[in-house]
């Protein structure tokens, strides 16, 4: 961990809100040192911590950063996005995915598919092929099973 921060700001605690830049990188697998989201040079984000938009893991190096201050942060997949989970690649119908799109979407691989459960909860996967009637869909996080460096920037404490 490397920080760079400002005596006598505001820190954060389990449950701030919290407006930062944060950047996302891959450091392990076929992925590694790709950049997954970077906030950089777009507005930045707002979160509350403690409210489950972050896993615990993320969240935790982020307290008692300061206003101001940036950081970087390595962290381990089970304490990021847990590890990959075969049982979440899962085959499903054609019928269902396109029951679940607009008529005129078009899926190749690699592509997100969203489905709505009987709750009305929404859930994404990732098309990884199609064969005949079935398309296998990976509902795993896409950042499952890798160790990822978290680039911050704390630009307000509430």
């Amino acid at each position: 961990m490397t920080t760079n921060g400002l005596i006598g700001a505001k820190n954060i605690q389990a449950d701030s809100y919290v407006t930062l830049h944060y950047r996302i990188t891959v450091l392990n697998g076929p992925a590694a040192g790709t950049v997954f989201i970077d906030t950089y040079p777009m507005r930045p984000a707002t979160l509350q911590l403690g409210v489950g938009q972050w896993s615990p893991g993320l969240e935790a190096p982020l307290l008692g950063l300061a206003e101001g201050q940036e950081a970087s942060f390595e962290v381990e997949a089970d304490e990021a996005y847990g590890s990959r989970n075969p049982a979440l690649v899962q085959w499903v119908s054609k019928e269902q995915v396109h029951e679940n799109a607009s008529p005129d979407a078009r899926f190749k691989p690699g592509d997100a598919v969203e489905f709505i459960a009987p709750t009305g909860q929404r859930y994404t996967g990732v098309l990884k092929q199609w064969e005949n009637d079935h398309a296998l869909i990976d509902f795993n996080h896409p950042l499952a099973g890798a160790t990822i460096r978290l680039d911050v920037k704390i630009l307000g404490i509430l």
